[in-house]
Protein backbone atom coordinates (compact mmCIF):
# COMPACT_ATOMS: atom_id res chain seq x y z
CA UNK A 1 0.00 0.00 0.00
CA UNK A 2 1.08 3.69 -0.49
CA UNK A 3 1.70 6.21 1.73
CA UNK A 4 -0.67 8.18 0.35
CA UNK A 5 -3.40 5.25 0.27
CA UNK A 6 -2.55 4.49 4.09
CA UNK A 7 -3.15 8.14 5.23
CA UNK A 8 -6.10 8.23 2.95
CA UNK A 9 -7.55 5.06 4.54
CA UNK A 10 -6.73 6.20 8.07
CA UNK A 11 -8.95 9.50 7.79
CA UNK A 12 -11.55 8.14 5.75
CA UNK A 13 -15.00 9.03 7.89
CA UNK A 14 -16.96 5.76 9.01
CA UNK A 15 -19.46 5.12 6.69
CA UNK A 16 -23.61 4.79 7.09
CA UNK A 17 -22.99 1.32 7.89
CA UNK A 18 -20.51 1.48 10.48
CA UNK A 19 -22.22 4.16 12.47
CA UNK A 20 -25.77 2.04 12.20
CA UNK A 21 -23.47 -0.89 13.91
CA UNK A 22 -21.96 1.30 16.52
CA UNK A 23 -25.66 2.86 17.75
CA UNK A 24 -26.76 -0.60 17.26
CA UNK A 25 -23.98 -1.43 19.42
CA UNK A 26 -25.19 0.35 22.52
CA UNK A 27 -28.69 -0.69 22.15
CA UNK A 28 -27.48 -4.42 22.11
CA UNK A 29 -25.77 -3.62 24.97
CA UNK A 30 -28.27 -1.68 27.02
CA UNK A 31 -31.24 -4.67 26.21
CA UNK A 32 -28.37 -7.05 27.61
CA UNK A 33 -27.65 -5.36 30.79
CA UNK A 34 -31.90 -4.26 31.14
CA UNK A 35 -32.26 -8.06 31.46
CA UNK A 36 -29.12 -8.94 33.89
CA UNK A 37 -27.54 -10.45 31.21
CA UNK A 38 -30.08 -13.27 30.74
CA UNK A 39 -30.68 -12.58 26.91
CA UNK A 40 -28.58 -14.27 24.00
CA UNK A 41 -28.74 -13.28 20.15
CA UNK A 42 -32.03 -14.52 19.67
CA UNK A 43 -34.27 -12.90 22.48
CA UNK A 44 -32.28 -9.86 21.34
CA UNK A 45 -33.13 -9.80 17.77
CA UNK A 46 -36.78 -10.46 19.13
CA UNK A 47 -36.39 -7.51 21.56
CA UNK A 48 -35.05 -5.09 18.57
CA UNK A 49 -37.67 -6.02 16.40
CA UNK A 50 -40.88 -5.42 19.19
CA UNK A 51 -38.73 -1.97 19.14
CA UNK A 52 -39.66 -1.79 15.27
CA UNK A 53 -36.21 -1.88 14.55
CA UNK A 54 -35.49 -3.30 10.75
CA UNK A 55 -32.36 -5.85 11.06
CA UNK A 56 -31.11 -9.11 10.22
CA UNK A 57 -30.74 -12.37 13.02
CA UNK A 58 -27.08 -12.50 11.53
CA UNK A 59 -26.36 -9.17 11.70
CA UNK A 60 -27.68 -8.88 15.77
CA UNK A 61 -25.30 -12.11 16.25
CA UNK A 62 -22.27 -10.56 14.91
CA UNK A 63 -22.48 -7.37 16.37
CA UNK A 64 -23.13 -9.20 19.86
CA UNK A 65 -20.33 -11.65 19.30
CA UNK A 66 -17.78 -8.24 18.77
CA UNK A 67 -19.78 -7.14 22.29
CA UNK A 68 -18.13 -10.05 23.68
CA UNK A 69 -21.77 -10.63 25.35
CA UNK A 70 -22.09 -14.39 26.71
CA UNK A 71 -25.92 -14.82 28.46
CA UNK A 72 -25.95 -15.96 31.95
CA UNK A 73 -26.58 -20.55 31.54
CA UNK A 74 -24.85 -22.16 34.10
CA UNK A 75 -25.75 -26.06 33.96
CA UNK A 76 -28.52 -26.84 36.49
CA UNK A 77 -29.24 -30.37 37.90
CA UNK A 78 -31.73 -30.81 40.32
CA UNK A 79 -31.21 -33.33 43.51
CA UNK A 80 -33.95 -34.30 45.21
CA UNK A 81 -34.04 -33.68 48.77
CA UNK A 82 -35.74 -37.04 50.18
CA UNK A 83 -36.93 -40.28 47.97
CA UNK A 84 -39.47 -39.31 46.00
CA UNK A 85 -42.85 -41.55 46.23
CA UNK A 86 -45.21 -42.60 43.54
CA UNK A 87 -48.41 -44.02 43.96
CA UNK A 88 -50.02 -46.22 41.46
CA UNK A 89 -53.69 -44.62 40.80
CA UNK A 90 -54.48 -41.76 38.69
CA UNK A 91 -53.16 -41.14 34.87
CA UNK A 92 -51.62 -38.42 32.69
CA UNK A 93 -54.74 -37.28 30.98
CA UNK A 94 -52.63 -35.29 28.45
CA UNK A 95 -49.89 -38.21 26.92
CA UNK A 96 -49.72 -35.63 23.75
CA UNK A 97 -48.34 -33.02 26.05
CA UNK A 98 -50.48 -30.13 23.49
CA UNK A 99 -50.38 -26.53 24.59
CA UNK A 100 -54.22 -25.15 25.35
CA UNK A 101 -55.45 -22.95 23.28
CA UNK A 102 -57.08 -20.30 26.01
CA UNK A 103 -56.01 -19.08 29.43
CA UNK A 104 -57.41 -21.24 32.33
CA UNK A 105 -58.18 -25.10 30.10
CA UNK A 106 -54.33 -26.40 31.82
CA UNK A 107 -52.36 -25.82 34.83
CA UNK A 108 -49.16 -27.35 35.60
CA UNK A 109 -47.74 -27.27 38.85
CA UNK A 110 -44.36 -28.74 40.47
CA UNK A 111 -42.13 -27.82 43.85
CA UNK A 112 -38.69 -27.48 43.19
CA UNK A 113 -35.72 -27.07 46.09
CA UNK A 114 -33.81 -23.44 46.72
CA UNK A 115 -31.15 -23.11 49.78
CA UNK A 116 -30.81 -20.18 52.39
CA UNK A 117 -27.69 -20.69 54.61
CA UNK A 118 -27.29 -24.34 53.28
CA UNK A 119 -30.00 -25.64 54.11
CA UNK A 120 -33.33 -26.52 51.72
CA UNK A 121 -36.36 -24.13 51.04
CA UNK A 122 -39.06 -25.12 48.92
CA UNK A 123 -40.66 -22.99 46.26
CA UNK A 124 -44.24 -24.41 44.86
CA UNK A 125 -45.16 -23.03 41.85
CA UNK A 126 -48.38 -22.80 39.64
CA UNK A 127 -48.01 -22.14 35.83
CA UNK A 128 -50.97 -21.49 33.02
CA UNK A 129 -49.39 -23.57 30.50
CA UNK A 130 -51.77 -21.48 27.43
CA UNK A 131 -49.08 -18.12 28.30
CA UNK A 132 -46.62 -19.58 30.33
CA UNK A 133 -47.74 -17.23 33.08
CA UNK A 134 -46.92 -17.93 36.96
CA UNK A 135 -50.14 -17.29 38.36
CA UNK A 136 -49.15 -18.41 42.11
CA UNK A 137 -46.37 -19.61 44.14
CA UNK A 138 -45.34 -20.42 47.31
CA UNK A 139 -41.81 -20.21 49.20
CA UNK A 140 -42.16 -22.39 53.06
CA UNK A 141 -39.44 -24.56 54.95
CA UNK A 142 -41.28 -27.51 54.65
CA UNK A 143 -42.81 -29.52 51.97
CA UNK A 144 -46.26 -30.47 53.21
CA UNK A 145 -49.88 -30.06 51.52
CA UNK A 146 -50.50 -27.02 53.45
CA UNK A 147 -47.97 -25.26 51.09
CA UNK A 148 -49.32 -26.45 47.83
CA UNK A 149 -52.83 -26.25 49.23
CA UNK A 150 -51.72 -22.88 49.66
CA UNK A 151 -50.75 -22.30 46.25
CA UNK A 152 -53.41 -23.85 44.43
CA UNK A 153 -55.98 -21.25 46.18
CA UNK A 154 -54.33 -18.54 45.59
CA UNK A 155 -54.31 -19.18 41.52
CA UNK A 156 -58.11 -19.88 42.07
CA UNK A 157 -58.47 -16.48 43.91
CA UNK A 158 -56.78 -14.89 41.31
CA UNK A 159 -57.88 -16.20 37.93
CA UNK A 160 -61.56 -17.63 39.52
CA UNK A 161 -61.08 -20.47 36.48
CA UNK A 162 -64.40 -21.69 34.80
CA UNK A 163 -65.39 -25.39 34.28
CA UNK A 164 -63.21 -27.75 32.43
CA UNK A 165 -60.03 -26.72 34.33
CA UNK A 166 -56.69 -29.65 34.53
CA UNK A 167 -54.31 -29.41 36.55
CA UNK A 168 -51.64 -31.57 35.67
CA UNK A 169 -48.46 -32.14 38.47
CA UNK A 170 -46.30 -35.34 39.70
CA UNK A 171 -46.79 -37.93 41.69
CA UNK A 172 -45.49 -36.32 44.65
CA UNK A 173 -47.66 -36.61 48.08
CA UNK A 174 -48.26 -32.77 48.74
CA UNK A 175 -50.29 -33.42 45.46
CA UNK A 176 -51.90 -36.95 46.01
CA UNK A 177 -53.30 -36.48 49.86
CA UNK A 178 -57.04 -35.83 51.13
CA UNK A 179 -56.19 -32.48 52.00
CA UNK A 180 -55.38 -31.05 48.18
CA UNK A 181 -57.72 -33.58 46.60
CA UNK A 182 -60.42 -31.77 48.60
CA UNK A 183 -59.47 -28.28 46.86
CA UNK A 184 -59.68 -29.94 44.02
CA UNK A 185 -62.83 -31.61 43.96
CA UNK A 186 -64.86 -28.29 45.56
CA UNK A 187 -63.48 -26.33 42.73
CA UNK A 188 -64.48 -28.79 39.98
CA UNK A 189 -60.41 -29.00 39.04
CA UNK A 190 -59.70 -32.27 37.21
CA UNK A 191 -56.36 -34.06 38.46
CA UNK A 192 -53.40 -35.18 35.31
CA UNK A 193 -50.32 -37.00 36.92
CA UNK A 194 -47.19 -37.38 35.10
CA UNK A 195 -46.17 -41.10 34.53
CA UNK A 196 -43.77 -42.40 37.53
CA UNK A 197 -40.00 -41.57 36.16
CA UNK A 198 -41.15 -39.21 33.74
CA UNK A 199 -40.20 -35.49 34.48
CA UNK A 200 -40.56 -34.68 30.87
CA UNK A 201 -44.12 -35.06 31.22
CA UNK A 202 -44.49 -31.92 33.18
CA UNK A 203 -41.68 -30.48 30.72
CA UNK A 204 -42.45 -26.57 30.64
CA UNK A 205 -42.64 -26.47 34.48
CA UNK A 206 -39.14 -28.20 34.52
CA UNK A 207 -38.36 -25.51 31.77
CA UNK A 208 -39.14 -22.84 34.03
CA UNK A 209 -37.33 -24.04 37.18
CA UNK A 210 -34.74 -24.77 35.11
CA UNK A 211 -34.74 -20.79 33.35
CA UNK A 212 -34.77 -19.23 37.36
CA UNK A 213 -32.43 -21.12 38.51
CA UNK A 214 -29.81 -20.27 35.48
CA UNK A 215 -30.78 -16.46 35.68
CA UNK A 216 -31.05 -15.62 38.83
CA UNK A 217 -30.10 -18.27 41.87
CA UNK A 218 -27.11 -20.26 40.82
CA UNK A 219 -23.82 -18.26 41.67
CA UNK A 220 -26.04 -16.72 44.56
CA UNK A 221 -26.11 -17.19 48.23
CA UNK A 222 -28.87 -16.46 49.93
CA UNK A 223 -28.72 -15.52 53.75
CA UNK A 224 -31.99 -15.10 54.88
CA UNK A 225 -35.79 -15.81 53.45
CA UNK A 226 -36.79 -12.65 53.23
CA UNK A 227 -33.72 -12.03 50.63
CA UNK A 228 -34.62 -15.10 48.48
CA UNK A 229 -38.34 -13.94 48.82
CA UNK A 230 -37.93 -10.62 47.48
CA UNK A 231 -35.71 -11.90 45.01
CA UNK A 232 -38.30 -14.56 43.50
CA UNK A 233 -40.85 -11.89 43.62
CA UNK A 234 -38.64 -9.66 41.66
CA UNK A 235 -37.80 -12.33 39.25
CA UNK A 236 -41.47 -13.72 39.29
CA UNK A 237 -44.03 -11.13 39.17
CA UNK A 238 -41.75 -8.06 37.33
CA UNK A 239 -39.55 -9.82 35.45
CA UNK A 240 -40.42 -13.41 34.40
CA UNK A 241 -44.38 -12.55 33.79
CA UNK A 242 -44.45 -8.89 32.47
CA UNK A 243 -41.07 -8.77 30.36
CA UNK A 244 -39.46 -11.78 29.58
CA UNK A 245 -39.46 -12.83 26.10
CA UNK A 246 -40.63 -16.35 25.65
CA UNK A 247 -39.46 -18.51 22.43
CA UNK A 248 -42.67 -20.82 22.89
CA UNK A 249 -44.86 -17.94 22.33
CA UNK A 250 -43.83 -16.26 19.51
CA UNK A 251 -41.08 -14.13 21.91
CA UNK A 252 -43.93 -12.44 24.17
CA UNK A 253 -43.96 -11.83 28.03
CA UNK A 254 -46.40 -14.30 29.30
CA UNK A 255 -48.80 -11.22 30.19
CA UNK A 256 -48.28 -9.48 26.91
CA UNK A 257 -49.32 -12.88 25.68
CA UNK A 258 -52.34 -12.83 26.87
CA UNK A 259 -53.61 -9.51 26.82
CA UNK A 260 -53.28 -10.15 22.64
CA UNK A 261 -55.37 -12.94 23.15
CA UNK A 262 -58.32 -10.86 25.57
Amino acid sequence: MSKSGYYDWRNRQPSAREIEDGELKVKIQQIFTDNKGRYGSPRIFMALKKQDYTIGKKRVERLYRKLGLLARVKRVTTNSAAYKRFLVTGENLRPDGNVPIAINKVWVADVTYLKVKGVWRYLSVIMDLYSRRIISWSLDKNRTMEVTKRTLQNAIKKRKPQESLMLHTDRGVEYRGQVYQKVLKQNGIVHSLSRAGKCTDNAHMESFFHSMKAEVIRGNVFKSDAQLRGVLGNYINKYYNAKRLHSGINYCSPMEYEALAA
